[in-house]
């Protein structure tokens, strides 16, 4: 029967699905929630777009992915088709309908089937009432039934053990397992009893109505705490006021709890005070408390008959009255060099002491100190920071500081600084150091094991405020421990020990460690400088601190050749260069260098460089005989160039031409007042031989020299054209001729003539160029031409002025022919012979002389012209 009446349905369904289709599919029933476990059945329609040509035989049918078997499937008619799911377990799953046709699948549609079960009966329920606010019920429900449940709070009045209908009081629904009501609907009563309804597609179920007194679920909301505070004078003891909520049931007594505790520990305190349901205020005295101690207080409160406390307030602190600080401040100081001025920095600092508890809020620090000779002249300084710099000259002084808050003062801490004289004495042997997986352990050993106080110190290396220093005092111990976190890993730290005997302190022992190390951050960079033949010296600076990371081991040079093998030597730490040997001359190197720790070692940037093809002692052995040949002949072209005409003289001897001859007259006119030099210059021509053998005749032996000097004298006179001129000015003496005439005589040629301005003292002389003049006819015809007119210049010196008086040059023959060297001999007028001294005043005796040259020719040279003197 009930089938029946699905077939129709779905029939009814197909219809409606084929008027109002436009070519989709439907399925039927769409979204199902059905009890786990059952059967289920579910109808797929096709719509007018896919008949005729395809039908519902057409149609497959999937639960999810996996596909349901044929035999499950049923064909109601051309258009619709059923699908039964036996024992439909899943919690969700989605059932797709499919058209088969010509091998291809096509979704037509899908639903979501959901299974469960019907609601179990609610229970537990409990309400809070919040008076004139709120309230609120939760229960639970059960299994759960994994689909859509409803819930039903209902409030009902009981009267005389009978139950009213819901509807007289009120009902709430919610989804979830909680529900309320809110003000205005929260009337106060104390015979409400409460129940709870659940359903779902699969059924419902309803829980039995709990009577629930109200003023027994009343909850009101936190007090306020008004104050807390200490009392003047009394130490240990806090007062706590506070204020209870307006929204409470009335004509009910109420009990407060008092939450309390100290910020240095974690536990807590609780006082419980009661108050009666007229006292809007309440209050309590905390007792027991610690000295100088900050508390947090809360409260919380309750209703006599209530089940449910409200919250905590708000939590508020205070402090208990301070009181004198027990303990001394522990103190130490960092002493610099002393200035130029004897004066010397002192850096003071301290930390208070971890007294528990503590003595109360610290308001500042007293620092006085003064000269260990001379009390009375005690400074005060006072701070409020725990550091300090004194600026002390070189005397010992003693400071104190005290640490001081609303109570008073704490005890002195003490400390001696020694003065710049003092040399304090060494009273430990070694200090080491060493570390384990959580700590840092120093050891010592100590001269004198009745020094039982030590002061450590430790801080960066890097670092330079002393300030950032730590210390701490070790007392009856000779080892200290640290944790490991105090200190950074990969930095160096300076860690000394200082012991303690009375008020001094002696001389620390100081070591440096790394708690970790690693790898240098960076390696050495090479210098190879200037390399030589087989040898180059390395060189390297240190690694910056910052970057060593640990302790440097050594020092590992790796060098290597061109298209060869790497070789490598190590050094120690402390050495910065290294000379590398046997090294192949002319070859390009690569070296680099690695620094190395404990944890490894890191390289730095490789350099080349070649060496040298020769060595210094290469060179000095090629380049001294060539710089010796060098200076040799340096030294001849030097000496050449200082000695020219000697080696000219030597090599090439001045053999003089005859062609080149030059006769010279310098007549004098005694008798006029303006004196002027008158030169005779012709020019001659070569002599021939035959003139050579005649001119013999004129010069016989020596002892004829007087009348050859007259005969020839006026030989030349003759010979001597007048209008030759003279003219002799005050700074210049020049020659020059009028007429352009050619003289024939019998002189030699003489390019130079050597004269002597002042004969008496024979300190100057001049050479005077002269005109050459030859004999150009034999010397017994005594035939010459007129000499050219020409001018002499003096070439030593322009300004001299010939002065011709009381003087006559005597001539001396020339005995050396190859070197044509002409000698003379000026002398005095008194000593010429007679006749010279009666000859014309206006004549000079030119005395040829004869000679031969190297190949046996005779040539006549002149070499000496006689100047008269008239008065």
């Amino acid at each position: 029967m009930f089938s029946c009446v699905i077939l129709m349905f779905v029939l009814l369904c197909s219809s409606v699905a084929d008027e109002n289709s436009v070519g989709d599919a439907d399925i039927f029933p769409s979204a199902p929630e059905i009890e786990r476990g059952s059967t289920l059945k579910l109808f797929c329609v096709l719509g007018k777009h896919y008949t005729p040509h395809r039908n519902a035989s057409h149609i497959i049918w999937k639960l999810n992915h996996e596909l349901i078997t044929e035999e499950n499937y049923n064909i109601v008619n051309e258009t619709v088709s059923s699908v039964t799911i036996h024992n439909f377990t899943y919690s969700k799953a989605h059932v797709k309908c499919f058209i088969k046709y010509l091998g291809e699948e096509q979704l037509l549609v899908h639903t979501e089937v959901k299974s469960g079960f019907s609601p179990d009966t609610p229970g537990n329920i409990s309400c809070i009432y919040y008076f004139d606010v709120e309230l609120t019920c939760t229960w639970t429900s059960g299994r759960e039934t994994n689909l859509r449940t409803n819930y039903t709070l209902y409030r009902k009045l009981m009267t005389e053990g009978s139950v009213t209908l819901p509807s007289t009081v009120g009902f709430c629904e919610s989804k979830m397992e909680s529900c309320s009501f809110y003000y205005p609907d929260t009337p106060y009563s104390s015979s409400f009893c409460f129940q709870v309804k659940a359903e779902n597609v699969l059924g419902e179920a309803s829980s039995g109505c709990v009577p629930i007194p109200m003023e027994k679920i009343e909850k009101f909301e936190p007090p306020e705490i008004l104050s807390v505070k200490k009392i003047t004078g009394i130490k240990q003891l806090l007062t706590v006021t506070w204020k209870m909520p307006e929204k409470i049931i009335p004509s009910q007594d109420l009990v407060c709890q008092v939450q309390y505790r100290n910020l240095y520990s974690n536990s807590l305190e609780f006082i419980t005070v009661p108050l009666n349901s007229a006292a809007k205020i309440g209050s309590c005295n905390l007792t027991g408390l610690w000295d100088s101690t900050e508390y947090s207080v809360a409260i919380r409160c309750i209703s006599a008959v209530s089940i449910f406390w409200s919250e905590w307030s708000r939590g508020k602190r205070a402090n208990t009255e301070e009181k004198a600080p027990s303990e001394k401040v522990d103190l130490w100081r960092v002493i610099e060099s002393s200035h130029p001025a004897g004066s010397r920095s002192v850096h003071l600092m301290w930390k208070p002491l971890n007294s528990f508890p503590p003595s109360g809020r610290i308001l500042g620090y007293k620092i006085q100190y003064f000269p260990e000779t001379n009390a009375t002249l005690k400074m005060t300084n006072i701070s409020t920071d725990k550091k300090m710099i004194l600026l002390l000259n070189e005397e010992a002084y003693i400071i104190s500081v005290t640490v001081y808050n609303s109570a008073g003062n704490s005890p002195e801490a003490v400390l001696r600084i020694p003065s710049t004289d003092e040399r304090p004495s060494q009273m430990i042997e070694t200090v080491r150091t060493f570390t384990t997986s959580e700590e840092l352990v120093v050891k010592w050993v100590a001269f004198k094991p009745e020094v039982t106080e030590y002061v450590v110190e430790w801080y960066e290396e890097l670092e330079t405020d002393p300030f950032s220093r730590s210390w701490q005092y070790v007392s009856n111990s000779t080892e200290w421990k640290t944790n490991k976190k105090n200190f950074k890993p990969f930095v160096c730290y300076n860690i000394s020990v200082y012991p303690l005997y009375g008020n001094k302190v002696a001389a620390p022992y100081s070591i440096q460690t790394y708690i970790q190390q690693k790898k240098p951050s960076e390696g050495p960079v090479a210098d190879t400088g200037i390399p030589g033949k087989n040898e180059v010296t390395i060189k390297w600076n240190e690694i910056s601190k910052d970057k060593r990371n640990g302790f440097i081991s050594n020092y590992t040079i790796f060098y290597k050749p061109e298209d060869g093998k790497e070789l490598n030597e190590t050094v120690n730490s402390d050495v910065l260069q290294y000379k590398l040997k046997s090294l192949q001359a002319n070859t390009q190197y690569t070296v680099y260098i690695t620094a190395s720790n404990e944890a490894g070692g890191t390289s730095g940037e490789p350099k080349t460089f070649k060496t040298l093809k020769f060595n210094q002692e290469d060179v000095i052995f090629i380049a001294l005989p060539v710089g010796l040949s060098m200076l040799v002949l340096l030294g001849f072209w030097i000496t050449y160039i200082l000695k020219k005409h000697a080696f000219k003289k030597a090599c090439w001897p001045d053999i003089p031409n005859p062609a080149e001859s030059i006769a010279v007259e310098w007549p004098l006119d005694a008798s006029m007042n303006n004196s002027f030099l008158k030169g005779v210059t012709t020019e001659a021509k070569t002599i021939d031989f035959e003139d050579i053998s005649v001119l013999e005749h004129c010069f016989p032996e020596d002892s004829q020299e007087g009348s050859l000097l007259m005969n020839c004298e006026n030989h030349v006179s003759a010979c001597t054209d007048t209008n030759i001129k003279g003219m002799v000015n005050r700074d210049k003496k020049i020659l020059y001729n009028k007429e352009n005439e050619v003289a024939k005589c019998f002189s030699p040629s003489m390019p130079y003539v050597i004269t002597d301005q002042d004969i008496r003292s024979q300190t100057h002389s001049a050479l005077i160029p002269v005109k050459e003049i030859q004999c150009i006819e034999k010397l017994e015809d005594g035939v010459c031409g007129s000499p050219q007119q020409t001018s002499i210049k003096n070439e030593e010196n322009d300004h001299e002025v010939l002065k011709l008086k009381d003087f006559s040059e005597k001539a001396l023959f020339n005995p050396y022919l190859k070197n044509s060297v002409k000698t003379r001999e000026f002398l005095s007028s008194d000593s010429l012979p007679e006749h010279s001294k009666n000859e014309p005043k206006s004549q000079s005796t030119v005395l040829p002389s004869f000679h031969q040259n190297v190949a046996g020719q005779a040539y006549i040279t002149v070499d000496m012209f006689g100047l008269d003197t008239a008065h």
